[in-house]
């Protein structure tokens, strides 16, 4: 093993700077040997994105299986039924096999049932990030995403004993994944050099639509099938694939680069010369707490979740309720949206990190113009989607484009974290993903008040008034108070700086 106290620290070449400049940025010329989309560190990424996937599709299959495992009561029967004139060309009859579920839960009941999962999510994501930083990433990670997995195969005995068992075992999934994402921002804390983070976290965390985009079809399909009995397959198989990736994880990945037996010498020396050192104070909350940008972020967290977790745990019932999608198409046409999200996330962290090393635009100013794209084309695109009609191509292509402008959040607010502190980025995700798992629990049962009674088209475009009126909310905040400066309290403290003023945000 390699000391990272011992190493030879090669000197970043750092751009002259002023009071008055935006930050400090580091320009990076790789050096040779060191390599890129085959390296260690890019290896980490893949490994981590298909980690990332199963996150998501240990997440999402419920939405899917959920239109499989209920049936529908009379009163939503005449809903259907009134419902059917507003967009005729398919009949409810023949594509809503209604009262063959097993589960005899309401609208309400549904949400709940969504959103149980957030209710335990909330509660280990400051946790989880204090913990990461303290003893690294890995464990959690690896150990969050074994606990739902294997949580998940017991979804089908727990649904079938009493839906109080179902609640209790989809919070409990909640809490092992909200140990996950906390972690990996850690993780690539200590991994990312600064102009590759963007790219480095986005191609991790395009496992959030890559998963979804996997999850939907293949658990539509399963629903429809025979193969053990139809929806029960969806949590048999995911919980398995979860628990599979486990076992790579713990064997290949790593905290830190220096405990890697695979890098090279090389490649450890650009990393570890291109990151600052661990301060040596303890963690410093109160300026965390304080700290406008951390706000920022919060904020932005919020409201970006509010619209993408409407989408991603309520589309399929929109696709079945509006557009009379039957279940088999349901998967597949709800994951296109994702599909297209996965490569604008990646397409644009490409870009944006194009922009910050030629020093075309800051870091702040990158931050704050990916992120308002990506709060502003959904929040148009999903108005638009509501005024469409029954037109189920152009319903689709909407979404479709609100999920491709979402994507570029990955390269606004979704890394900003470790633009103000990679030493804490892992705690600052907790913090801020605390704030964004409200929306998890919250619009499912928004979306089943107002569509309780009535699922038809009217009623949804409250649903997606709602989501675009939070996203431009979000935006709004974001280029108010956001920021792209490493902050003060990220480096190492002397007794004469403890009390320093904190950097502008």
């Amino acid at each position: 093993m390699i000391s990272y106290c011992n190493m030879n620290r090669i000197e970043p070449s750092i751009s002259s700077k002023t009071e008055e400049s935006d930050e400090d940025e580091v320009t990076v010329k790789i050096p040779p040997g060191v390599g890129t989309w085959l390296s260690v560190r890019y290896s980490m990424a893949y490994l981590a994105l298909l980690g990332v996937i199963n996150v998501y599709a240990l997440r999402v299959n419920l939405s899917v299986a959920i239109v499989s495992m209920v049936k529908y009561n009379s009163t939503l029967q005449t809903a259907y039924l009134n419902h059917r004139a507003e967009c005729p060309g398919r009949t409810v009859e023949t594509n809503h096999n209604l009262n063959t579920g097993e589960f005899d839960w309401n609208r309400n009941q549904q949400g709940l049932v969504l959103g149980a999962f957030f209710y335990g999510y909330i509660i280990t994501q400051l946790p989880g990030g204090y913990l990461a930083s303290k003893f690294g990433g890995k464990i959690l990670f690896g150990g969050g995403v074994l606990c739902t997995a294997a949580l998940t195969l017991l979804i089908p005995f727990a649904a079938r004993t009493s839906f109080t068992a179902l609640i209790v075992v989809r919070i409990f999934e909640g809490i092992g994944e909200g140990l996950t994402f906390p972690a990996m921002h850690s993780i690539w804390g200590s991994w990312a050099p600064p102009m590759e983070s963007t790219r480095l976290t986005s191609i991790t965390y395009a496992g959030i639509h890559l998963g979804t985009v996997l999850a939907q079809p293949i658990s539509g399909m399963l629903c429809a099938s025979n193969i053990m009995g139809g929806w029960p397959s969806v949590f048999y198989m995911f919980g398995a694939f979860g628990i599979i990736w486990c076992v790579f994880w713990f064997a290949l990945a790593q905290n830190y680069p220096h405990e890697c037996k695979w890098i090279s010498n090389e490649e450890l020396l650009y990393i570890q010369s291109n990151l600052k050192p661990a301060p040596s104070s303890a963690v410093p909350w109160k300026k965390i707490f304080s700290s406008k940008a951390v706000w920022a972020i919060s904020i932005a967290h919020f409201c970006n979740n509010w619209g993408f977790y409407t989408l991603l745990t309520c589309l399929p019932t929109y696709l079945k309720d509006v557009l009379h999608f039957d279940i088999k198409q349901n998967g597949l046409i709800a994951s296109l949206p994702y599909f297209v999200a996965w490569i604008s996330c990646n397409t644009a962290a490409l870009a944006a990190d194009k922009i910050r090393v030629k020093r075309l635009l800051s870091t702040t100013a990158t931050r704050k113009v990916f992120n308002t794209v990506s709060f502003v084309g959904p929040a148009c695109f999903l108005i638009a989607a509501g005024y469409i009609g029954c037109d189920s191509v152009l319903a689709v292509t909407f979404i479709c484009f609100a999920t491709l402008f979402n994507g570029l959040a990955f390269s606004g607010f979704y890394v900003n974290h470790i633009d103000l502190s990679p030493h804490y980025a892992g705690i600052l995700m907790g913090l801020t993903n605390t704030w964004a798992t409200i929306p998890g629990f919250l619009s499912p049962l928004v979306v089943g008040v107002l569509t309780a009674e009535n699922p038809g088209r009217k009623q949804w475009m409250y649903v997606f008034y709602i989501s675009a009126s939070v996203y431009i909310f979000g935006a709004l905040c974001y280029i108010l108070l956001g920021s792209g400066k490493e902050q003060k309290w990220n480096k190492t403290f002397t007794k004469n700086e403890e009390h320093e003023p904190l950097m502008d945000d």
